[in-house]
């Protein structure tokens, strides 16, 4: 992502109003890897502007991602993420219970679509998310009555899910597989 000052020129160029809470809600996104929603940055946004709306944070959003800055993302968490890191190719990583979500830098060269699925769409990217538990939450997890849980929880299976897109708001097809691993990496 820019910096706050290069969003701020951007914005400028493209007609976009720039005023000192958007230029907040850049700095609040400025090195976040936590994929914040809208909400998580609304709630760090007031704390240096008590003013801020959360249609602004909203509408500045959604400005970035059409201006290619950030990305929104549907993990499935129930709430829509934003990702600031579009400079390197990822994929996510998703805690099952906490909701947590994490860049993982992996390539997956020969992932399409099988022959004859395509559904007519022309695919123009594919993504991975892994499902697992966050370090947290197998620490929590680890001898819970409530969960039913014992012993480690990093040789669970996790699920991941690949989402192809046609375009990035608009998903060609989901396919879910379960796949043994022994936690994720590149936290």
């Amino acid at each position: 992502m820019k910096t706050p000052e290069e969003l701020t020129q951007l914005f400028r160029a493209n007609g976009r109003k720039v005023t000192a809470q958007r230029q907040c809600i850049f700095r609040v996104l400025q090195g976040d890897v936590t994929h914040p929603s809208a909400e998580a940055v609304f709630e760090s946004a007031r704390r240096d502007v008590e003013t801020i709306s959360l249609k602004t944070v909203y509408q500045t959003l959604n400005d970035l991602a059409e201006l290619g800055e950030i990305t929104s993302l549907d993990v499935g968490t129930g709430m829509t993420r934003f990702d600031p890191n579009v400079d390197d190719a990822h994929h996510h990583v998703v805690c099952r219970r906490c909701g947590k979500v994490r860049d993982v830098y992996a390539d997956f060269p020969d992932i399409r679509l099988p022959d004859g699925s395509d559904l007519g769409f022309e695919v123009g990217s594919a993504e991975v998310v892994f499902r697992g538990l966050c370090s947290e939450c197998q620490t929590a997890t680890v001898g819970d009555p409530a969960t039913g849980a014992s012993g480690s929880a990093t040789n669970s299976d996790t699920a991941f899910t690949t989402d192809t897109a046609a375009t990035t708001t608009a998903k060609a097809r989901t396919a879910t597989l379960a796949v043994p691993t022994n936690g994720p990496s590149g936290q």
